[in-house]
């Protein structure tokens, strides 16, 4: 067997006046998976829970982002979750902080017999 990535999906998110890293990665999941149902585990006669899903998150202070708390936001699946540097942070005009946008990727990969 061999683990095969068989889709990338992308999104954006934000925390306009809170600066909470977490948040903006939770929006930016929500973003990447909202338009989105697709059975892959199903296609391969696999269980949803034999999904490996690597999500990759970027943001400016990669250190304030709650890994655990975006995992939890799948509901099956082995998920790893990877903060980043990345993203930007967006200073506001009123002097209050500054405005965070986190970035995406999230890969769903299988264990799939190798075909090469």
């Amino acid at each position: 067997m061999a683990l095969k990535r068989l889709i990338t999906e992308f999104g954006m998110g934000s925390s306009l006046r809170r600066q909470d890293y977490t948040e903006a990665a939770a929006r930016a999941v929500r973003d990447a998976l909202w338009h989105n149902s697709i059975n892959l585990a199903e296609l391969y006669g696999k269980e949803k829970s034999d999904m490996r899903i690597t999500v990759e998150i970027g943001v400016q202070e990669p250190g304030r982002v709650d890994v655990q708390r975006v995992a939890e936001l799948f509901p099956y699946g082995r998920i790893d979750v990877i903060a980043r540097k990345g993203g930007l942070d967006v200073p506001r005009s009123d002097g209050g902080k500054p405005t965070v946008i986190a970035n995406a990727a999230i890969s769903v990969a299988l264990d799939l017999e190798d075909t090469a």
